[in-house]
């Protein structure tokens, strides 16, 4: 049955019970919905300013403001006294923000709980909706309706040869699309504000968080550019819940010197890095929206343009936030522009704080199920754990990487997050570095699993003194359990707890190396499992690459189509089918005595009875016809297209250009094309990275029409400029 779609007002709310700002526990600064409203109205500064949050804070409420920063004040009115002059900086702040009431996108549903806010006075710079990702929205939010955005993003292309989507001309659509557009560039604000004063409410928030950063410990951090602005509990599973959070979206305590904003180039990366991911089947945050705001100026090496992605989640909490109410570090007391207890400051640990966190991701991030009064904090770093160790083997199968693997930047549901100099495989190369800022190699591809160890390692640590007392006492910490309790005892729980490292990183390993193994016998297309694969199949097929500078993704494609009778005793290497399967697959002749060496060790372990059987039992053809199943099989985990860095950049050059063209007030770039061009070629880079495994391009055949050439263009390595490209942190 097909559920009634709603505009992103009308979206409802989880319960109570399962909505993060009511369950944790806001700064002081503004501690509840109707706080904030008096704030952004009469001193919206205070919530702005970099500064180190209460020391028993999970998050802060705050508005999504995607203006230039400095902020751009006019002088004040001449003869104004000195003292006025503040209060005349926050009345001109207050303008900006979201607190008149607007009104909501027509729909015959009920409103929901939550009205509409913008500001009539900010500066209006423009928005441009450049993708909606369908998969995204089918799998998250089926019940969401974006009115007439397909038709106004128009046809998905390479080429230009696709045809244009007719528009119904519906100004209900018009205003569905409109809203959302509104909501998802922080022009407005989804908020509710109760009339009495025990009322919660709801309003966005960001999260403070700690971390390590390249293994040095950089104090408070936070979501210095994200705001989290609602949570849509999912129809069918309403206590799965998917939060909605804007990047780039303007300055926020934990924003430090920055302005909050986020470029365009740096947005393209993360919307289409995400949704490749999740095709990959690799654990990951998701992209809904990317938006972009071409009058608006961002300054980073050069002055780019803005632009916000809508990222999703179930949570986006991560180990800092635990690290932030128990660092295991001495207290900071320095500010990142000078002076005691400012932005980087770290503050004293605060147990209860951490009990709170504990317990709300214990029951929603983790689900584990808990019974009254068990022990939690043990079970939740092993699931953590878990979970990371599964996302890291994906990352290493895959040839992704992440490239800031700070302790701030993994999730506490294992899922990919943070998508900034990321990359995924060329030519491979296991000490490839993929952040050129990464002088050490610290995120080298190579040590990627050590690396998640070492954060895991931090969140035991976080965590240490509640597992060492519920070990004590057997059963899970309660409300003050830390009160009047000596910081000695607190010492000697952290140093019971801390005793589980060794078993932790014992454990990481075996999850690891289980679903590593798994994930490439699957690329390998082998379905048995041999205790020798490593070290007879697995590490020698990534040997020779590395030894023959051989592309990672083109070579696994390739190897699919590998017959092992094509090494039988009777064709003694001669068969033709394999030479042409060499001359694919080589750069050169050089190597070719290499891989017949493993190729013939490849056919008998794929000829292995075990093996033949298990293809064979999966097809009801003739017994020759296994290996053609194999095939099939195979290419469901090799993708024929991967986001190479290449793509990324044609794609971000083509929006740049469209950009300029309608800056300039002209209709086509300079080359003629539409300025909807490269839009065009973000949705169809967008679909082939949602369905990596399609055979692109006409895979077998020679490419026909132009689209069809385009796509095998996109498939490939790509100008030689590209391979190995590294990116940097700045975004």
């Amino acid at each position: 049955m097909t559920s009634i779609k709603v505009p992103i007002s009308r979206l409802p709310l989880p319960c109570s019970s399962n909505i993060l700002t009511h369950n944790l526990s806001p700064d002081p600064a503004a501690p509840s919905a109707n706080a904030l409203l008096e704030k952004i109205k009469a001193n919206p500064s205070s919530l702005r300013r970099s500064q180190a949050s209460h020391a028993s804070a999970h998050f802060s409420y705050m508005t999504p403001l995607p203006v230039p920063f400095p902020y751009r004040i006019a002088p004040p009115p001449s003869g104004i006294a000195n003292e006025e002059r503040s209060l005349y900086v926050e009345r001109v702040l207050a303008t900006q923000e979201p607190v008149t009431e607007a009104s909501l996108a027509p729909h015959f549903a009920t409103e929901g709980l939550l009205k509409k806010y913008h500001s009539v006075s900010r500066d209006k710079y423009e928005r441009e909706l450049l993708s909606i990702s369908p998969s995204c929205l089918d799998d998250c939010f089926p019940s969401l309706d974006v009115g007439d955005a397909f038709e106004i993003l128009g046809p998905a292309s390479l080429s230009g040869d696709a045809a244009p989507i007719n528009s119904t001309g519906s100004e209900t659509k018009e205003a569905v699309r409109k809203e959302l557009v509104d909501v998802l560039s922080g022009e407005a604000a989804l908020m509710s504000f109760p009339s009495s004063p025990e009322g919660r409410g709801y309003a966005p928030w960001s999260l403070r968080y700690s971390g390590h950063q390249f293994g040095s410990w950089a104090g408070q951090l936070g979501d210095g550019r994200a705001i989290s602005i609602l949570e849509v509990p999912y129809p069918k599973k309403p206590d799965t819940t998917y939060e909605l959070q804007l990047k780039g979206a303007g300055r926020t305590p934990f924003s430090r010197g920055a302005d909050g904003l986020a470029v365009l180039r740096s947005s393209v990366r993360e919307y289409l890095g995400a949704e490749a991911m999740h095709a990959l089947g690799i654990p990951t945050t998701r992209s809904l929206s990317l938006i972009s705001l071409p009058g608006l100026p961002v300054a980073r090496e050069q002055v780019e343009t803005a632009a916000i992605v809508c990222r999703v989640a179930p949570s986006f909490i991560r180990i800092g936030n635990f690290q932030a109410l128990n660092s295991a570090q001495p207290e900071m007391t320095f500010m990142f522009l000078g002076g005691y207890g400012g932005a980087n400051a770290q503050q004293p640990p605060d147990l209860e704080a951490l009990r709170i966190l504990g317990e709300w991701v214990s029951r929603r991030s983790l689900d584990l199920g808990l019974s009254e009064g068990e022990p939690w904090a043990r079970k939740l770093v092993w699931e953590c754990a878990r979970r990371n160790a599964i996302m890291v083997a994906g990352w290493q199968q895959m040839g992704f990487m992440h490239g800031v693997m700070n302790t701030d930047n993994i999730s506490i549901s294992g899922l990919t997050i943070d998508y900034g100099p990321y990359a995924f495989m060329d030519v491979f190369d296991e000490h490839h570095i993929c952040n050129h800022t990464d002088e050490g190699g610290r995120y080298a591809y190579k040590f990627q699993p050590t690396m998640i160890v070492y954060a895991l390692r931090m969140l035991l640590k976080s965590l240490a003194p509640v597992i060492g007392a519920e070990i004590e006492s057997g059963k899970a910490v309660t409300a003050g359990w830390a009160d009047r309790v000596s910081k000695q005892k607190i010492a000697d729980w952290s140093e019971q707890g801390e005793k589980l490292i060794k078993d932790l990183e014992a454990f990481i390993v075996d999850v690891y190396a289980g679903e590593y193994y798994r994930l490439m016998r699957q690329r390998l297309g082998l379905m048995a499992e041999h205790a020798s694969d490593h070290a007879e199949i697995i590490q020698p097929v990534l040997d020779l690459m590395q030894k023959h500078n051989m592309d990672f993704h083109a070579t696994f494609r390739q190897l699919t189509t590998f017959r092992a009778s094509w090494m039988d005793a009777e064709n003694a290497g001669s068969d033709e089918n394999l030479h042409a399967f060499l001359r694919a697959l080589l750069p050169s002749d050089v190597a070719t005595k290499d891989w017949l060496g493993y190729l013939d060790r490849f056919a008998v372990r794929i000829n292995h009875e075990d093996e033949r059987g298990a293809w064979s039992n999966l097809t009801t053809a003739s017994a020759s016809d296994w290996e053609s199943v194999r095939e099939t099989f195979a290419k469901r985990y090799n993708p024929r297209f991967i986001l190479r860095q290449w793509n990324l950049e044609e794609v971000i050059a083509g929006l740049v250009a469209d950009a300029e063209a309608i800056a300039n007030g002209g209709e086509t770039h300079p080359d003629g094309e539409s300025p909807s061009k490269g839009r065009q070629v973000l949705n169809k880079v967008l679909e082939m990275a949602t369905k990596p495994f399609e055979p692109w391009g006409a895979e077998g055949r020679e490419p026909v029409t132009e689209e069809e050439k385009e796509e095998a263009r996109f498939c490939g390595t790509g100008p030689k400029q590209f391979l190995g490209f590294q990116c940097s942190c700045s975004s």
